[in-house]
């Protein structure tokens, strides 16, 4: 086995957590592995302050389910483990001839959705559909909590304000740096600093300079001047950031500078300090230049500074964006060999049967949400939410475009609630359960 740390293609089919395979086995043995099965991905409640979800990460989800197998080397050093002494000899024969070969059922990316409702339902084979979850909950929980806070960053922020992702050295890995600057951008950011991200999305990358280039120049061959006029120099259209040492100091030398006709500005960036003051007093000086600022910020601090005449045309959001409260989504059995199943559990208690969101809108808004079962006619009005994806293994679609999912988010928190949609203590939207699903759970809770 490659002993580097680096995340492949072909190591799809290994990255999940060991009881997924040991559950295999156990399936295996027991005559289950091909029963057909049905898991749904959902958040039984919301992260605290938020009133919606923006769902994404499905297109990572359908390339690792195109690209799943396991490769005689893996199947190798699996078995060096000694972990599978016990497991029928079928086991390794399943797993080395396998695939994904189920349908997926998927809410499109950047749609808003609520507790309880599936991100996407998995129909499969029983040990194809057990050995997904881990990698199936790991890309849609953290880049629907990336969407989800880049939706509500640039809703407190306006359409005009320019928001750029700055998250790569906080994000848990280099995997999910990537994963965040394309979650950002789809739930709509206007660009990000990781080249790498950049440039596979088609897009250019976003940046300015960082203050070990001022320290540099400065101790070693001139002043914080000479630093803003080498970097112009060289990036004549971005902006200087001027808060190395003192912040108003550098923008009074600048503005005369600017006023001399020696140097231009296009824009200021502040990284510290109190954001309001040195904003106002750097548009004082520079009223044509465009001011950024960054340093911890998220909606709630931009949403104060809007509120105190903080004179900011745009913000860098790093770590704030891509850590916090995350998406508690799980992956749970809800049919089998045609069974409707649930957890008993207290606080953990989950719907049985395969489910459908159900979607009415007036005036724009959402104006009802029903969660029902996939068998269930439409109502009068209503829009279904889970589209078929992947059937018997192929996608059915070519991937979409990043535009097109930035649309989607834009136009679907539109249609949330103004009390749902609010970052402070937002509204929950109620989500109707229909008839149909609490007879069955009854039904199932009660054992018939």
């Amino acid at each position: 086995m490659n002993e580097e740390l680096i995340i492949a293609a072909e190591d799809y089919s290994l990255l999940t957590d060991l009881y997924q395979l040991t559950m295999i086995a156990c399936y295996t043995g027991e005559g289950l592995a091909q029963t057909p099965a049905s898991f749904e991905l959902f958040a039984r409640r919301l992260p605290d302050g938020f009133g919606y979800l923006i769902a994404m990460g499905l297109a990572q989800v359908l390339e690792y389910l195109e690209k799943l197998h396991f490769t005689p080397s893996q199947l190798e050093a699996l078995q060096e483990t000694g972990i599978f002494a016990g497991a029928p000899e079928e086991f390794w024969s399943l797993l080395e001839e396998g695939g994904f070969s189920g349908n997926v059922w998927a809410v499109p990316e950047g749609t808003a959705i609520f507790a309880n409702e599936p991100f996407l339902r998995v129909d499969a084979p029983l040990w194809e559909a057990q050995l997904v979850e881990t990698y199936l909950l790991n890309t849609i929980n953290y880049q629907t909590l990336i969407a989800t806070k880049a939706a509500r960053l640039r809703d407190v922020a306006g359409s005009h304000t320019k928001l750029l992702e700055f998250g790569t050295r906080r994000a848990f890995s280099p995997q999910g740096a990537v994963w965040a600057a394309r979650a950002a951008l789809a739930g709509g950011l206007d660009g990000t600093s990781n080249v790498l991200a950049a440039l596979k999305l088609g897009q250019k990358p976003s940046g300015t300079m960082a203050h070990s280039l001022v320290m540099a120049i400065a101790a070693t061959s001139g002043s914080e001047q000479d630093a803003f006029s080498i970097f112009h120099r060289y990036f004549p259209h971005a902006p200087l950031l001027i808060d190395t040492y003192d912040t108003i100091a550098a923008a009074e030398q600048l503005a005369e500078r600017v006023k001399s006709g020696e140097i231009e500005v296009a824009g200021i960036r502040l990284d510290s300090g109190d954001l309001v003051k040195l904003s106002q007093k750097v548009r004082s000086l520079f009223p044509q230049a465009k001011i950024f600022a960054s340093g911890d910020l998220d909606e709630y601090e931009i949403a104060k500074l809007k509120s105190a005449a903080a004179c900011i045309d745009g913000y860098g959001l790093g770590t704030k964006l891509v850590t916090g409260n995350p998406v508690n989504g799980v992956y749970k059995l809800v049919q089998i060999d045609g069974i409707a199943t649930m957890k008993h559990a207290s606080s953990k208690v989950t719907y049985p049967g395969r489910k459908q969101i159900y979607r009415q809108f007036a005036g724009g808004k959402i104006s009802k949400e029903r969660l029902g079962l996939a068998s269930e006619s439409l109502l009068a009005n209503e829009q279904p939410l889970l589209q078929l994806v992947i059937r018997q293994g192929k996608r059915l679609q070519p991937p979409e475009p990043l535009a097109e999912i930035v649309q989607r988010t834009a136009a679907s928190v539109a249609t949330v609630p103004d009390s749902t949609r609010q970052i402070h203590n937002p509204t929950p939207l109620l989500v109707e359960i229909s008839d149909s699903l609490k007879q069955l759970t009854v039904e199932v809770q009660s054992g018939l």
